[in-house]
């Protein structure tokens, strides 16, 4: 099993499928020609119309039927096929290889675990690719097999919002879906070879910044993750149309964030960005925000503050 190793210090000594790295912290906040802080700033906007779709919401509020759910893994199992075997494809690519970590991030494994859980053994022959999904996967066979370079923007945009927001879906859909303890239906969101999300999420924006690209490249790769977050809206989209067909019988046990208005309803790391960036400020704004509520709505409160701090320890 492999794993990644570090210790709190600015020269950092990591060891990643059996091999010693080292690495050094560029900063908090990175440097503006970093390409993942090009990719993270270049796609905010994007990022922000996926979170207001009413699929990402209606998610986040727990308000999920199981039908639906279950669409979603299969959309995610024929994205992420198409993009491993592009990436082992490409493994050796020279634009590419040191972001090879197959045993710490692919996730095809544990999704197909998922549908068999959903499905039963028989799970292949009851699922296909939908419309949408197949505009994504279609586009990660182009450039694979012409421009490999641009599978940076795809791993990058895919795993690392799995390693973030991911965390935090996986408890809504335990919670709103009743679904085991032990990880059954969610085996997705599990990294069973990283003990750090936070540490392995450093490592892999490093690895990111020490591609060797021109500014042309690094501006291409910011193009094609803007792409990315738009083929997961399409998706998105398409699964509110699916909605409209489940029966309502189906849905879940109601809301894990209540009726409260605001940053809570985003992207579920949002808050706790506010909360890791906005320092005592924040809390003091949240605090004060708690005594205007009632005596019950104040212990909910209190309870989601918790949440967001806690959620802010696996930022990227």
């Amino acid at each position: 099993m492999s794993a990644v190793k570090t210790e709190d210090s600015a020269d950092r000594l990591s060891e990643v499928n059996g091999e010693d790295l080292m690495y050094k912290e560029k900063g908090k906040n990175g440097r503006p020609e970093d390409l993942s802080e090009l990719l993270a700033a270049g796609t905010k906007e994007v990022h922000e119309q996926a979170e207001n779709t009413e699929f990402v919401k209606d998610f986040l509020h727990g308000r999920i039927r199981k039908e639906l759910f279950k669409l979603g893994a299969v959309a995610l199992y024929f994205t992420y096929s198409a993009m491993e075997e592009e990436i082992e494809r490409n493994k050796d690519h020279p634009q590419f290889a040191s972001l090879y970590f197959p045993s710490e991030l692919h996730r095809c494994e544990a999704l197909a675990r998922d549908l068999q859980y959903f499905y039963g053994e028989d799970w292949q022959s009851q699922v296909s690719c939908s419309p949408a999904t197949q505009h994504y996967v279609e586009r990660i066979r182009e450039i694979g097999h012409k421009d490999p370079v641009l599978l940076v923007a795809h791993a990058y945009t895919r795993y690392m919002g799995d390693l973030s927001g991911g965390q935090v879906l996986k408890k809504v859909a335990q919670r709103a879906l009743k679904l085991p303890s032990t990880g059954e239906g969610v085996f997705f969101y599990h990294f069973d070879n990283i003990h750090s999300n936070n540490e392995f999420k450093r490592l892999y924006r490093s690895r990111i910044n020490e591609l060797e690209l021109d500014a042309s490249t690094k501006h291409r790769l910011v193009q094609e993750a803007v792409r990315a977050f738009q083929f997961n809206i399409e998706v998105f989209k398409e699964l509110e149309e699916m909605g409209k067909t489940i029966q309502e019988d189906i849905l879940d046990s109601g809301p894990i964030h209540g009726h409260m208005q605001g940053d809570i309803s985003k992207c579920p790391y949002y808050t706790a960005k506010m909360a890791a960036s906005g320092g005592s400020a924040y809390v003091y704004q949240m605090t004060a925000a708690l005594f205007r509520m009632p005596t019950g709505q104040v212990l909910f409160a209190a309870w989601i503050a918790a949440l967001a701090g806690l959620v802010a320890w696996y930022l990227i």
